[in-house]
């Protein structure tokens, strides 16, 4: 990163640890008791640890580093709040992910090094939907921390990526930003809150760099890439990823 991009990350950097610490002291007694009771309805047991997880990788990044890609996923689940842990896309999810990247050089990146891995809230369950039950037994307390962790976290990451895209340089390239996971940010969707500020907080120009895929768990971002290029055969692989990630971003957002 060019100097002024690194200090746009960390402003963030501070912000977001500091904001992760604060909902955590000021709503881990609510939440665990809530994240405990959900998780046994269908989840195995497991070491319930962070309630909300701030992405500890960040603080190993550098001005050193190139940043080519946000990956914003759901929320941190099983292996993401473990304290050994607290980062973020670490499980089999991640390491679809890291190795899509590793198999395609053409696009230039080690997902442990080039991305910065964010979530559309902070807040844990051991899966998705369960933010939903989160929500309905934690009353208006816990309703309201979901919705401001999404819209904190919509508003930064865009202000953030913008930053980074507008302070671009020729050895600093402008990073694109990959929302993955767009099933609840349809109507009725946990995630609408994050979706609507998300676009509202970019301009036009910088709305270009945002794409939106299918989850890496369960292969369902791998499948639906193997599916589109199998049709788009004229497209090389990079422009098969933008392309579906552009159809994608018009059926979430219309644009």
């Amino acid at each position: 990163m060019n100097h002024a991009q690194f200090q746009a990350f960390s402003e963030f950097r501070e912000d977001f640890r500091s904001k992760c610490a604060e909902w955590n002291l000021n709503f881990s007694e609510i939440l665990q008791p809530l994240q405990k009771n959900v998780a046994q309805k269908d989840t195995p047991v497991y070491p319930l640890e962070t309630a909300v997880v701030y992405n500890r990788a960040f603080d190993e990044v550098t001005e050193q580093d190139t940043i080519r890609y946000f990956v914003i996923g759901d929320n941190p689940g099983k292996d993401e709040q473990l304290a050994k842990n607290n980062r973020y896309l670490v499980g089999q999810s991640g390491k679809i992910a890291a190795g899509f990247f590793a198999r395609n050089p053409e696009f230039k990146t080690d997902f442990r090094k080039n991305v910065l891995i964010l979530n559309k809230t902070p807040v844990h369950t051991a899966k998705t939907t369960h933010l939903k039950y989160l929500s309905k037994e934690g009353g208006k307390v816990i309703q309201d921390l979901i919705y401001t962790s999404q819209t904190w976290m919509a508003e930064q990451t865009a202000k953030l990526h913008t930053a980074l895209v507008s302070s671009a340089d020729n050895m600093n390239p402008a990073p694109e930003l990959w929302l993955v996971g767009y099933a609840e940010l349809r109507e009725k969707g946990i995630f609408l809150p994050y979706r609507d500020i998300l676009r509202a907080s970019y301009d036009d120009e910088i709305w270009q760099y945002v794409y939106v895929f299918q989850h890496f768990s369960m292969n369902r971002f791998l499948i639906d890439l193997k599916d589109y290029c199998a049709t788009h055969t004229d497209l090389d692989l990079q422009e098969a990823v933008h392309s579906l990630g552009k159809q994608h971003r018009r059926e979430i957002f219309g644009n």
